[in-house]
């Protein structure tokens, strides 16, 4: 695959039909190279696609073992103004990043926040870089959440990767909870919900979606007189708030998560950090893992 931004601003992407593939068609390849049905038509309306080298028409066209296919598109318009903001990246290439997003920071400007947030910080990096890429966040964290957040450079390999978590990327969060969790390992498999009581919170629920959460309990400590567990969780689901709600329904609220009833005593946030991203490049195939240490607000509950 190549990929190349042409003077005008758009993006021009090329795949080589492998040897192996059997016949099909135009929409069937790219796919399953991440080309959403969205991003389909956005080329067919306002961009174009080629056939070794000759303009064609995608409907209809298929492909054949060898042959080159070419699309180009224009990135559509974000309004997100770019800002100086530090980044600490801790992966980088053609096709991605992975970032080590502090905690307090947004990942979205709001209505409410259009500064200070990881896009604007993006964006600006994106910029200054020479780089026309646009923000497409891979997954997101609460503001308040520390650790790693994948971003991806182009919409298709955003869609890729956001389609298949679990196949093609696995992320493990480590938090601090109230008390003592038993069984120290296990699965919690809870339908979670809106809240109808509020437009923030989440509730488990038996109307809600699917929502399953792998725990383990890796130390068990003391502070003053309160009992904490320190776990490492990974995702099955991504739900809204879902280790949050989980932990809060067991009766062990994460520390320093007041909106579902942890304890600000030690810590003025939810005691989260995203601390690891395994990935298969949704490209090269390459293993990528990435750790980000915790932070000094955690890292000191634990000393």
């Amino acid at each position: 695959m190549t990929t190349i931004i042409t003077k005008e601003g758009t993006i021009l992407i090329t795949y080589q039909v492998p040897e192996n593939t059997s016949l099909c068609s135009v929409r069937a390849f790219l796919k399953g190279k991440g080309v959403s049905g969205g991003l389909f038509r956005r080329i067919k309306n306002s961009g174009s696609f080629w056939l070794n080298g000759i303009p064609i028409h995608a409907n209809g066209t298929i492909l054949r073992p060898g042959d080159r296919i070419s699309y180009e598109y224009p990135e559509p318009p974000q309004d997100i103004e770019p800002e100086d903001i530090p980044l600490d990246i801790r992966y980088e290439d053609n096709d991605l990043l992975i970032i080590n997003k502090p905690a307090g920071m947004l990942v979205h400007p709001t209505p409410q926040t259009t500064s200070g947030t990881l896009a604007n910080a993006l964006i600006y990096y994106y910029r200054k870089k020479g780089e026309k890429t646009l923000f497409h966040c891979v997954h997101r964290l609460d503001r308040m959440t520390s650790g790693l957040l994948l971003a991806a450079k182009r919409p298709e390999i955003q869609h890729l990767l956001s389609t298949k978590e679990g196949k093609l990327f696995h992320r493990e969060y480590i938090a601090i909870a109230e008390g003592i969790i038993e069984p120290p390992e296990g699965i919690i498999s809870l339908p979670i919900a809106r809240n109808p009581e509020s437009i923030i919170t989440r509730i488990v629920s038996p109307e809600g979606k699917p929502a399953i959460t792998n725990y383990k309990t890796e130390q068990i400590f003391k502070k003053e007189s309160a009992v904490f567990s320190l776990l490492r969780l990974s995702l099955v689901t991504g739900r809204t708030h879902q280790i949050r709600v989980h932990l809060s329904h067991m009766g062990h609220p994460l520390l320093g998560d007041d909106l579902y009833g942890g304890t600000l005593e030690f810590i003025p946030r939810q005691a989260l950090h995203a601390e690891r991203i395994l990935l298969d490049h949704p490209i090269t195939g390459e293993k990528i893992d990435i750790h980000a240490e915790l932070p000094k607000d955690m890292a000191d509950m634990i000393v």
